[in-house]
């Protein structure tokens, strides 16, 4: 099963989703991130770099752009917000099938993870709890389709 979690630079969000899901290193599961507007090869940020480390999770520490091969690699396509799903169903309309957004896979009301670009630490740490909370209802969902 092949994840792809998308932001919109690959700075924040979307890494640090990748670095809880691949630290968890369930069976069978990859994962990776992109961003609909990143800079191929840019850092991630301080902050969420910070976190990542500090948590010891194996990670990607630079931003990589959405890319259609990527898209049709994954099994699912988890976006933090649905203007990233929308936009993606618009430029991938034959799988939108498998785009949706995060929380949204989850289960969760409110599909939107809050955007810490530009925050405090403090902000980032939020995000980054939200992240590890919702990804936990994920992988529960991952382990009931396998």
């Amino acid at each position: 099963m092949n994840i792809y979690f998308v932001c919109t630079g690959n700075t924040c969000r979307s890494p640090m989703a990748e670095a809880i899901l691949r630290s968890r290193e369930i069976e069978g599961v990859t994962v990776k991130s992109a961003g609909v507007h990143a800079v191929e090869g840019g850092s991630i940020s301080m902050h969420a770099r910070s976190l990542i480390e500090e948590n010891e999770l194996p990670h990607t520490p630079t931003s990589r752009i959405v890319r259609a091969e990527e898209i049709d690699w994954a099994t699912y396509v988890l976006t933090m917000t649905t203007g990233h799903r929308d936009m993606l169903h618009m430029l991938y309309p034959e799988a939108a099938h498998k785009i949706q957004t995060l929380k949204q896979f989850a289960g969760e009301d409110n599909p939107n993870v809050q955007d810490p670009f530009g925050g405090t630490r403090r902000t980032y740490e939020a995000t980054y709890e939200e992240l590890e909370r919702v990804i936990d209802r994920v992988i529960e969902r991952l382990e009931e389709e396998t």
